[in-house]
């Protein structure tokens, strides 16, 4: 309830803890995490290395199945993987013997939904980002940020309501990589998803969201949630970085991730 009226959230996280099993012993990985996103909202999770993110997000798609603790998508309780959820990684993941088009129709062939629609779907999805007369060519003959927005379209022919991007930039150089976030947040945007970025790279989670969590060191709890408003007349992660309350922003943050160099 925020003001008497009851919200409907995308995604809701509740109580969330996770513990795993070694030789040494059992291990907390996230502790008590509570946190809600709210349909076209763009959230960046960061906390320092190791603390639990990539896990966070796995429970979120239903990859793994928490010990404590429920994730709701849409109001239901999150139990195994569904395609209202698509997920991005860090690697495209494309394959290198298969064309760009038959990379982006894959998932729906896995699947036996491959429908002409679907076809139709992904034709209109590369045309429109750029990638259609790129269709017949192979990964290999791609540059790594068209590459990179191959791999989105690829999560966007399944029509997910939700996008879970798991440090889906770092494999690329810098200066690809601010071109590439420029480009993934216009699609993500045009497209009205509802997006969770994890990332360790604090001015990038910044320059995206509307809002950013701040997790501590494992075993993982929220530490800090951040709204995010700069002074953009148009809001771009580029814009954002150019933006007076920026560097305030990133200061705040870096001092709640206790980073030392």
């Amino acid at each position: 309830m925020v003001g008497g009226v009851k919200m409907n959230y995308v995604v809701e996280v509740c109580n969330l803890g996770m513990k795993y099993h070694s030789l040494n012993g059992e291990i907390d990985a996230l502790k008590n995490i509570n946190f809600s996103v709210s349909e076209g909202e763009f959230i960046s999770i960061v906390g320092p290395s190791g603390c639990g993110k990539s896990t966070l997000l796995s429970l979120i798609a239903g990859l793994i199945v928490p010990t404590s603790g429920e994730v709701f998508v849409e109001g239901k309780p999150v139990t195994e993987t569904s395609e209202k959820v698509g997920y991005m990684l860090q690697k495209d993941h494309l394959f290198e013997w298969r064309t760009i088009y038959q990379n982006v129709i894959l998932g729906p062939e896995i699947r036996r939904t491959l429908t002409a629609d679907t076809k139709e779907y992904a034709l209109k999805l590369l045309d429109t980002y750029g990638l259609l007369e790129f269709k017949d060519k192979y990964p290999s003959q791609l540059s790594g940020g068209m590459r990179q927005r191959a791999a989105l379209i690829r999560t966007l022919v399944a029509r997910p309501e939700i996008l879970l991007l798991d440090e889906a930039f770092s494999a690329l150089d810098y200066q690809t990589r601010l071109a590439v976030t420029e480009d993934i947040y216009s699609i993500i945007k045009k497209e009205n998803k509802t997006a969770i970025l994890v990332t360790h790279d604090i001015s990038e989670g910044i320059s995206m969201a509307d809002r950013v969590i701040v997790l501590t060191k494992r075993p993982a709890t929220i530490k800090k949630i951040h709204e995010i408003s700069l002074s953009c007349e148009k809001r771009t992660p580029m814009c954002s970085r150019e933006a007076a309350e920026f560097r305030e922003y990133f200061n705040k943050i870096w001092k709640e991730l206790d980073v030392y160099v």
